[in-house]
């Protein structure tokens, strides 16, 4: 049996999900392995691409104070022995981790049984777990990292499906991630008026939380959006747009990278060990696309880039990832649960 775990955050569930669609292709359902919280659930509860299904009370451990940590030690430790009970019952053969808290019962239960453990990390800049076990694994993957087997970061091959290359901007989608983000709210908000003016489609994903204070806004300036919370199936708003402004987690950078859709990447300034600036530097620092920090915004930002031929960035964007990622992890995957690599 083939396990997949970790989430915590929608960069993470995509790479599982990949994953886990690149598998059922081949008639193989694997057991998805998540949290109690975070969006584990809300991703995965109803997803019957997986055999099984298990929801633990994992909890975050390195952004809380001295007395939280403590308590999310014992309660990973008291879990690894639950997933050890667990994936000696259902007879693991190998156990790929996508990283964040929720991938750590699972994981450190593989390492101690010998079970073989594959990583993904999705970040310039490695998560704490995943840096602690990357030594135990039997593969480590990474798109960021030049000694990866694999450089092909693991979508949906649905964002390639729908690439096509923009020159003009006649839309702007805005992403704040699957649960959205205030600060790009707020910019697509002071944006409104003169991406209307100038006749451009507006997109705008701004997370439940966001839904109301923008849905007022442009109802009260008569400004058409398509404004939506979150969508599972983002790739039809994507392939629709012309520019992205996003936050620069992985997925979404190579997400938009395959689609061939150039971004003004707004990286989130509290990301561990700031990697999302790294992730958008990537890019950024190659001239495929642009990078602000959140504290700098202003709608100068987006004015510089709407009357450029974005023609050589979307050409040049697309060739930086080949479709194909997800499968090659998952053949690999599968190889190692019938023995057949070392």
């Amino acid at each position: 049996m083939i396990f997949i775990t970790g989430g915590g955050t929608g960069g993470h569930l995509a790479v599982a999900q990949a994953i886990k669609e690149s598998l059922n292709e081949n008639g193989v359902k694997p057991i998805f392995v998540g949290s109690e919280n975070g969006q584990d659930r809300a991703w995965f509860a109803k997803d019957f691409g997986f055999e099984d299904r298990i929801f633990l009370p994992t909890k975050g451990v390195m952004n809380r104070n001295i007395f939280g940590k403590i308590a999310g030690i014992f309660t990973v430790i008291r879990l690894v022995f639950r997933m050890r009970r667990i994936l000696r019952m259902r007879d693991a053969k190998v156990v790929f981790s996508v990283g964040g808290y929720s991938a750590a019962p699972a994981a450190i239960a593989a390492v101690t049984l010998k079970i073989p453990l594959v990583i993904h990390e999705q970040n310039a800049v490695s998560g704490t777990l995943n840096t602690l076990m990357k030594p135990f694994a039997k593969r480590f993957y990474s798109s960021f990292d030049p000694d990866s087997e694999s450089k092909d970061y693991p979508i949906k091959r649905e964002f390639f499906d729908k690439a096509r290359v923009r020159e003009r901007i006649k839309a702007v989608i805005f992403l704040g991630g699957s649960q959205g983000a205030k600060a790009i709210n707020d910019f697509a908000l002071s944006v409104a008026p003169t991406l209307a003016a100038k006749k451009i489609k507006i997109i705008h994903q701004c997370g439940k939380g966001g839904l109301a204070e923008c849905r007022a806004f442009y109802e009260a300036n008569k400004i058409e959006a398509d404004l939506f919370d979150f969508d599972l199936n983002i790739s039809d708003r994507v392939a629709e747009a012309d520019l992205a402004v996003a936050r620069s987690g992985a997925g979404t950078l190579f997400e938009l990278a395959a689609n061939g859709l150039p971004a003004l990447f707004i990286p989130y300034p509290y990301a561990m060990g700031n990697h999302q600036m790294a992730n958008a530097k990537y890019l950024c620092q190659r001239e495929l696309g642009w990078c602000i920090e959140q504290s700098r915004l202003s709608v100068e930002a987006l004015d510089n880039i709407l009357p450029l031929d974005l023609s050589f960035i979307s050409e040049a964007l697309a060739k930086e990832i080949r479709v194909g990622g997800a499968d090659f992890i998952a053949e690999k995957l599968y190889a190692i649960k019938k023995g057949r690599l070392p």
